[in-house]
């Protein structure tokens, strides 16, 4: 990209400039949902891999240049689970993936199969982003497993080890 935007750090969201760069994020690449004034709201974690590759600036309420590990900070005291979820998001981002926010899911991701924009069809995955050491029940296992089902997506869990790097383990159910 060409130009750097310029976003804004506003109570746990991420406001872009109202510009053509800003809105070449949106339409070629899928970043961020576009606001009725023409601004685009990022994700902390799309603010945080588009910032981590130079796509955009960060100010914060003041219109203060922020760098990277403030950022984070700022980030972090809104979502303790950033960085974990930013080391999927990250990875799934690089391999080729549109990697959205699922929310509505309760889970961390709702990822697209290469080569397809969200509305043009359904999300394929939906992504539970774990650190290694973390432990999970039975109960919240069986618990993705469903929403997962239930929503007709593969679940996927992205397994964040000490080195930042990210094991996929995908979810099937079976009938035998």
């Amino acid at each position: 990209m060409k130009d750097k935007v310029t976003a804004e750090f506003a109570h746990e969201r991420i406001l872009t400039e109202n510009s053509e760069a800003a809105h070449v994020l949106f339409d070629k690449s899928c970043f961020g949902e576009k606001l009725k004034n023409g601004r685009v709201q990022l994700s902390l974690v799309e603010a945080l891999y588009l910032f981590d590759r130079g796509s955009i600036d960060i100010v914060d309420g003041r219109g203060k240049p922020v760098d990277f590990d403030k950022f984070l900070k700022m980030a972090r005291k809104v979502e303790k689970n950033i960085w974990i979820r930013y080391c999927v998001y990250r990875d799934l981002r690089d391999r080729g993936f549109i990697v959205k926010t699922a929310l509505k899911f309760g889970a961390d991701f709702r990822v697209y199969g290469r080569g397809v924009k969200p509305g043009e069809d359904h999300a394929k995955w939906i992504v539970y982003a774990v650190h290694e050491g973390d432990t999970m029940t039975w109960y919240d296992f069986s618990a993705k497993n469903r929403v997962a089902h239930s929503t007709k997506k593969r679940l996927l869990l992205g397994i964040v080890d000490e080195e930042t790097d990210v094991t996929y383990y995908e979810v099937k159910w079976l009938k035998p």
